[in-house]
């Protein structure tokens, strides 16, 4: 494998697990994408290869969900002397993450936990960069909006 690939190995896996919230099915989600995409003889190298394992791995966890049905995510306690506020304001993120759409909640994934670029963000999603970084704002002022109160 390339290493520009194994560069994407971490953030495919992340993403695999945002949406499967189960780490070994996360797991099996990433390696079944990466050979799905090295098997694959229809592609042709266009600097795209990020949008397309993003693309295989979206499929595969569709997949996934037509399966079974998936747990919900456990909440990890952070090491810090302040609990209750640490707590309160996982639940208060969390919480307000939850109240975005699924596409929304995917977006904030990808672009701020994978680092994807949004000009990729863009292209995966087909549309203009500058609609992309609209939207992303947009986003942003819901959580803060519902987040602070």
């Amino acid at each position: 494998m390339s290493e520009d690939l194994k560069d994407q190995y971490e953030k495919i896996f992340r993403y695999c697990f945002f949406k499967v919230h189960d780490r070994s099915a996360a797991e099996d989600l990433t390696q079944e994408t990466f050979l799905r995409f090295l098997e694959s003889s229809n592609y042709k190298d266009m600097n795209k290869k990020l949008r397309y394992l993003y693309t295989i791995a979206g499929n595969l966890c569709a997949d996934h969900f037509r399966k079974k049905t998936s747990d919900e995510l456990t909440e990890n306690i952070p090491d810090d002397n302040d609990y209750e506020d640490c707590i309160l304001t996982n639940v208060a993120l969390g919480n307000a993450i939850k109240a975005l759409s699924q596409d929304d909640r995917e977006l904030v994934v990808l672009r701020y936990i994978n680092d994807v670029p949004v000009g990729v963000l863009a292209e995966i999603y087909g549309i203009s960069r500058f609609k992309m970084g609209r939207r992303i704002k947009r986003i942003l002022d819901e959580l803060k909006k519902s987040f602070i109160g």
